[in-house]
């Protein structure tokens, strides 16, 4: 992947704009409200108990988590799909599925990504045999940067729109969980700003051969929630 210039403007087209509105949106009909990703497990343990503590979690997440290895990966499908290059699909596809370390995150993870590949070919019919390329089950992060080639969204943008949208999620977890006020939850969103952009930066140019995260904390917490006795969340 080539190098970024971070300090360029990201610019995009208000068609592009509103698509990329649209496919980061909360009422995306994909399900993800209905998973906390193991944040409701911690809760409970108290390991998560303010705003200081949900956003220290996602702090560390962006910086070295499974998200940024999301991101990456949806990144990767992006470049795929531009390329016609549908044997590069199948593979991220895959290597994500192998990456997944809980069933709850895996299932998650496919269950999104079903939604938002049925979304995608009732809306554009001409990306089913780009959807069916990826094999099944196909994760979301595949299938959204399938949706963000097609719709022609700056890939900076795209990552950040991923980001954003997964950040909110989470937040929106926070507040009914924890809980925080809705005041609370939204000066969360800005505090995140900076290191939502900076994570977006460094996935851009992240290479193949550095894919990784440490995740073991949501591993731990993931494993945790499938056990847990009273539950609001999938996950």
């Amino acid at each position: 992947m080539g190098t970024v210039d971070l300090a360029m403007p990201i610019s995009l087209q208000p068609q592009a704009l509103l698509s990329l509105l649209q496919l980061a949106s909360s009422a995306l009909p994909v399900g993800a409200y209905s998973y906390s990703e193991g944040l409701e497990a911690l809760v409970e343990a108290g390991i998560i108990k303010d705003k200081l503590s949900l956003e220290h979690w996602l702090q560390q997440e962006l910086q070295v988590g499974a998200i940024r290895l999301e991101a990456a990966l949806m990144i990767r499908a992006y470049q795929a799909t531009q390329a016609g290059d549908r044997p590069a699909l199948r593979h991220w596809n895959a290597w994500l599925s192998a990456s997944r370390e809980t069933e709850e995150l895996r299932q998650q993870s496919w269950q999104m990504g079903y939604s938002l590949g049925r979304l995608l070919q009732e809306l554009q019919p001409n990306l089913a045999p780009v959807i069916q390329a990826c094999g099944e089950p196909c994760n979301f992060a595949i299938a959204f940067g399938i949706a963000a080639a097609s719709w022609q969204i700056d890939p900076e943008a795209a990552i950040l729109g991923y980001l954003h949208s997964w950040a909110t999620n989470l937040m929106n977890a926070g507040v009914k969980l924890i809980p925080l006020g809705q005041t609370a939850g939204q000066r969360l969103l800005v505090e995140l700003q900076s290191c939502l952009s900076d994570a977006t930066g460094a996935i851009l140019v992240l290479k193949d051969e550095d894919l990784c995260s440490c995740g073991w904390g949501l591993a731990i917490a993931s494993m945790a929630h499938e056990v847990q006795y009273s539950r609001l969340f999938r996950s």
